[in-house]
């Protein structure tokens, strides 16, 4: 693939990137937006979910123009999906006026030579991204493992449901409680 160097965004005049830097989903008079429905559906802030949108706007440019198939990260997979739900605007807006082509998603089919085929490919993204448009950002792309491996056992919680509980909170202060067991034990023994 020929392109701009690392870290230099596409050219600006590039029709593809053009029409996606002023792409917007949905109609834009929404009283509530892509990007906050985003935010919404995902427990993200705006401006985490206008960073994904960001993303989610280079890897359609990357899957218009790289020349190969091109995998995404979860969080930017979030955002095709919900951009999907948008259908007509997708098919009959995005898909023929944006980009030009038809961008179809299309998940595995599962087994061996599929997360092969997923480690290989999601490694050529991060690569075209490279070199398109510098480093990706790694709290959005990680590497292959946690995408392909741990991302995908994440499931969607609703708290009416379940108590949630942040692990860099509860391993500390079960450490703690386990050590004072242990002193009240130990106390309890000597008496």
């Amino acid at each position: 693939m020929t392109g701009p160097g690392p870290s230099s965004p596409p050219s600006p005049d590039h029709p593809v990137w053009l029409a996606l830097s002023r792409y917007t989903v949905g109609p834009e008079d929404a009283a509530l937006t892509f990007v906050e429905r985003l935010a919404n559906d995902n427990g993200w802030a705006n401006g985490e979910a206008e960073r994904v949108f960001e993303e989610y706007r280079r890897f359609c440019f990357l899957a218009t123009t790289a020349g190969h198939e091109v995998t995404p990260s979860d969080a930017v997979d979030q955002a095709w999906h919900l951009h999907l739900t948008y259908s007509r605007d997708y098919w009959e807006r995005f898909c023929p006026h944006v980009l030009g082509c038809a961008l179809h998603h299309g998940p595995t089919a599962g087994g061996e030579s599929e997360r092969n085929r997923y480690f290989a490919q999601y490694a050529r993204t991060l690569k075209a991204y490279e070199t398109v448009f510098g480093t990706p950002p790694a709290d959005l792309w990680p590497d292959a493992r946690r995408r392909l491996i741990e991302d995908p056992r994440a499931r969607r919680v609703h708290p009416r449901d379940a108590l949630i509980l942040s692990r860099s909170i509860v391993q500390p202060s079960l450490k703690i409680a386990g050590l004072g067991l242990l002193c009240l034990a130990l106390f309890w023994s000597y008496l």
